[in-house]
């Protein structure tokens, strides 16, 4: 990317471990995130009462996104200084894109970033690829098992 950075925003269920809401830009300022959020608010509609977890970025932080989820009723869990471990998840999905999507390579500019994201992220980590932690299903696979079963119990109540 001649030597410029993109940066990628993602939101993803900690549960199923879908990324629900993605964004890139060529900057790492609020917008990125209010982006990233608004397309997981128009995918999964969340109800208030949805908790948001964050590293400690000043985006993150920022009055406008902090105020866009009070008005939507979520609550806001950032990671501790110094704690690592309190982000395991997302590091390890950043960790997955940099080895399976970059292999060390780089992108065009900041739209070939968008396209290639979406196409790793749409076309195959949220459809494609398997979790040993959702008993080797895709994210979409393992909630299709779970919308499934939540059906077939309310019939049997």
């Amino acid at each position: 990317m001649n030597g410029k950075f993109a940066y990628l925003a993602t939101l993803q269920d900690v549960f199923t471990k879908n990324i629900v809401g993605w964004d890139v830009a060529d900057h790492m300022r609020e917008e990125l995130v209010l982006n990233a959020l608004e397309k997981a608010i128009i995918q999964r509609r969340p109800q208030a009462g949805l908790i948001i977890h964050t590293d400690g970025g000043g985006q993150y932080g920022s009055k406008a996104f902090r105020k866009k989820l009070t008005d939507l009723g979520f609550l806001q869990s950032m990671t501790r200084k110094d704690n690592h471990y309190d982000n395991a998840q997302a590091e390890s999905l950043f960790g997955r894109f940099k080895a399976e999507l970059l292999e060390d390579g780089v992108f065009l500019d900041v739209e070939d970033a968008k396209q290639e994201s979406f196409d790793y992220i749409e076309g195959y980590y949220n459809t494609v690829r398997r979790h040993s932690s959702l008993g080797n299903k895709s994210p979409l696979n393992f909630e299709r098992a779970c919308r499934a079963q939540s059906a077939a119990k309310k019939n049997d109540d």
